[in-house]
């Protein structure tokens, strides 16, 4: 497993809390246009404690998923980043194992209006064709903005440059919050249980002997929640600058090498020295590049982004990296 950070967590109080700064991201295919030996259509899944959110569903996915181990539990959620068919053919196939073997409460596809519309058609046309779908699903239209937000963390749209309308991103971010400091509590004599989960919602609490613990007392000033910034198919990186901003992560596509710029700016693309670029401008802590053409080798796109930015990873299929906020 690859990770941005990687910090073991120990305490009998922390360990009754879930990490509220983590997000796991799954690569289960990192090809561009067409699948190649080694590599599938486009699909990353995004884990954040219970949560978990499909973020493109190319051809093939749910082997991808069967591959991985990692199953179908609470994958109801669907974020599209557009509807060139490398991103939701696989779809049509994964409606169709729900429909027969798996079992899921209920399927949330997110997208933009022309997605949509191509979306609902091949799952309504061509995978049911009259049949009424084994789960409640809905199909929501979707503007920049917050799109699901939880007690700890949101999930944020933006527009994104490719070919064609309706076209997005997804930021991952967790809230802000003050963290617990341990060390304090114990001097104070707070001991282990709800009086420190009070604690941290910010309740202040009465000691056995009468004294009086404020939140203030044991947590420490506020911090950033970490920041995960996925980008699907893109040809330009002047708007993603300010969305991109201090992300501990970026995921983006690096379709080609800078040799054949001219054939990524027409085909709306971007190659690994301007994803890099956009990297160092935006001041993000890791780069992971993904939607790789099978007319490059890996170590050639890792080579030319690393030149210019250096912590900067190659994902391949079942990669699986751990980003955390950096200290």
């Amino acid at each position: 497993m690859k990770s941005v950070k990687v910090r073991v967590i120990c305490g009998e109080f922390l360990q009754h809390f879930k990490d509220l700064s983590l997000f796991e991201i799954l690569f289960l295919g990192t090809s561009a246009s067409a699948p190649s030996a080694k590599r599938g259509l486009s699909a990353q899944i995004v884990k954040h404690n219970e949560y978990r959110f499909l973020v493109d569903c190319g051809e093939g996915t749910q082997r991808q998923i069967l591959q991985s181990g990692t199953g179908f539990k609470n994958l109801t959620r669907i974020l599209l980043t557009h509807g060139h068919l490398d991103h939701i053919l696989g779809l049509g196939g994964l409606l169709s194992t729900f429909l027969r073997w798996e079992a899921i409460e209920e399927l949330d596809i997110y997208g933009g209006r022309a997605t949509l519309d191509r979306v609902h058609a091949l799952v309504y046309d061509v995978v049911l064709r009259g049949n009424q779908p084994p789960m409640p699903l809905r199909f929501n239209q979707i503007k920049a903005g917050i799109i699901f937000e939880a007690d700890d963390f949101t999930v944020t749209a933006f527009p994104v440059t490719h070919r064609g309308s309706d076209c997005f991103g997804y930021v991952f971010e967790g809230k802000s919050r003050r963290p617990f400091l341990p060390e304090k509590a114990n001097a104070l004599g707070v001991p282990f249980g709800p009086e420190r989960r009070d604690l941290v919602a910010g309740k202040g609490i009465i000691l056995p002997d009468g004294k009086r613990i404020e939140p203030d007392q044991v947590l420490g000033p506020v911090q950033k929640g970490v920041k995960l910034v996925v980008v699907g198919d893109t040809g330009k990186t002047e708007d993603l600058l300010e969305v991109s901003k201090d992300a501990d992560a970026l995921v983006i596509e690096s379709t080609y090498l800078e040799e054949e710029s001219e054939m990524a700016r027409q085909f709306s693309h971007l190659t690994a020295k301007q994803a890099a670029e956009l990297a160092v401008k935006a001041g993000v802590k890791k780069l992971i590049l993904t939607h790789l053409s099978r007319r490059y080798r890996e170590r050639d796109v890792i080579k030319e982004a690393q030149v210019v930015f250096a912590n900067t990873s190659v994902a391949r299929d079942f990669d699986t990296f751990q980003i955390k906020r950096e200290e």
